[in-house]
């Protein structure tokens, strides 16, 4: 695991989108497959998005032959209710860069049989030639997408119960009423996450302290789902100062060295 620390969330969102619009100016732009991109939702990586569409109307980076897979969308609502994440993806990139709105992907949150729709989601990465690079974020708890605590580390797409946790953190995005979150969400599984050819952690923040600690110092454990990224061999997580706050000194001082800090 390859972590980089940096001041604020500020200097975390530049980071991230840089080495994603790296990524898919050298692996994306050629003819063939799609360049394929997991992506996160929440409060983490709306820096990053802004920056990338500010890439995309300054710098020329394109999305057009890129094909994106979200992580993870609400089972029940509809994709055009204000609080589902196509409608926050829309708002935030999809609609803001040059992305084929036919590349755009997520769990099917509207299907009549959610496990059948889990199922799609994970053919159709497959179909893709599987993530080239997974970007996610991780809750206060540990968890990534929506893999709470305890989810099977090999577990692939599929039907969750949100924790009342989870719920309360993302209410912000319901008017702040945790009881309009939905209590069921599709989401891709660790086992997904992990097939990825590379992946990308935000964490941002002291109420990441303990999750970002028990990720890098401690072992792997399904309790905190995103230690995952421990057995990947590509995994990068990028964080701000404020989320080394529960790190080792000896810790924080040897990831600075090897970044030639």
């Amino acid at each position: 695991m390859r972590l980089v620390i940096r001041k604020d969330y500020d200097a975390v969102s530049a980071w991230a989108a840089a080495f994603v619009a790296a990524r898919i100016r050298s692996r994306g732009t050629g003819p063939g497959r799609p360049f394929t991109l997991g992506l996160p939702t929440g409060s983490t990586p709306e820096g990053m998005y802004a920056r990338l569409v500010r890439m995309h109307r300054e710098e020329s980076l394109s999305f057009r032959n890129v094909a994106t897979f979200n992580m993870d969308e609400y089972v029940g609502l509809p994709p055009e209710d204000p609080g589902s994440y196509r409608s926050y993806m829309r708002s935030r990139l999809f609609d803001l860069v040059d992305l084929p709105p036919e590349n755009a992907r997520l769990p099917d949150g509207s299907a009549e049989d959610p496990a059948a729709a889990a199922v799609a989601y994970e053919r159709a990465i497959a179909d893709a030639g599987g993530i080239r690079l997974f970007v996610g974020g991780v809750g206060s708890d540990g968890h990534i997408a929506f893999n709470e605590p305890g989810s099977s580390l090999a577990s692939r797409t599929r039907l969750k119960t949100l924790t009342r946790e989870t719920r309360q953190a993302n209410a912000r995005f319901f008017g702040g009423d945790p009881e309009r979150v939905p209590a069921l969400a599709l989401t891709v599984g660790v086992g997904t996450i992990l097939a990825a050819d590379e992946i990308l952690l935000l964490v941002s923040g002291y109420g990441k302290a303990r999750a970002l600690r028990a990720m890098v110092e401690e072992g792997v454990n399904h309790l905190w789902t995103a230690s995952c990224l421990q057995l990947h061999p590509k995994a990068v997580v990028v964080c701000d100062e404020a989320a080394t706050d529960e790190l080792r000194v000896k810790t924080v001082r040897y990831f600075r060295e090897i970044e030639g800090e």
